[in-house]
């Protein structure tokens, strides 16, 4: 693979740790923790601090951690599937200061039996913060699985809590 094929790749550090954003030629690919299990191996992309998109990211996170933005405008990858692509309109319909739950997400998306599906698409969720999965909780309100940790998880719901009060969705 040559390097115009490859991720782009920058790291930058936010108030809850560095994160690695990865772009391909269509949009944002990734963005991680660089502590995440999941985090794809730096082998199959290549350094580019000043790629555009993953600047307007860095900005842009910046902005949602000052309490300035809610809504990201970065331009995404497309979602693999055609399941995971509900799944991340759904989610993407739950606004900052919200929360809702595995079973009303499976149902807002029209799978209504579909919440263990909807579970196990979150958990393979790539674009951490820009696609919210640390807004979906467990049955009565637990906060259920993160793949940044589960402290992360209620950093994220505080911070969006004290900026923008929406509350719950159930």
């Amino acid at each position: 693979m040559d390097d115009a094929q490859r991720l782009k790749r920058r790291t930058f550090d936010t108030p809850l740790g560095s994160m690695v954003a990865l772009a391909d030629g269509q949009g944002l690919a990734g963005l991680y923790f660089d502590d995440q299990d999941d985090l794809p191996d730096a082998a199959h992309s290549i350094d580019a601090p000043s790629h555009p998109l993953l600047r307007q990211l860095e900005h842009e996170l910046g902005e949602y951690f000052a309490g300035r933005r809610a809504v990201f405008s970065v331009p995404l990858a497309p979602a693999p599937t055609a399941f995971q692509q509900r799944v991340r309109a759904g989610l993407m319909a739950v606004q900052a200061g919200q929360t809702t739950s595995y079973g009303a997400l499976a149902r807002a998306i029209g799978s209504p039996q579909g919440f263990r599906a909807v579970a196990q698409a979150l958990a393979r969720n790539p674009l951490v913060i820009i696609v919210p999965c640390h807004r979906v909780l467990a049955q009565g309100g637990k906060l259920g699985g993160f793949s940044a940790g589960l402290a992360r998880k209620s950093q994220l719901l505080a911070h969006e809590a004290r900026h923008w009060r929406a509350g719950p969705v159930y």
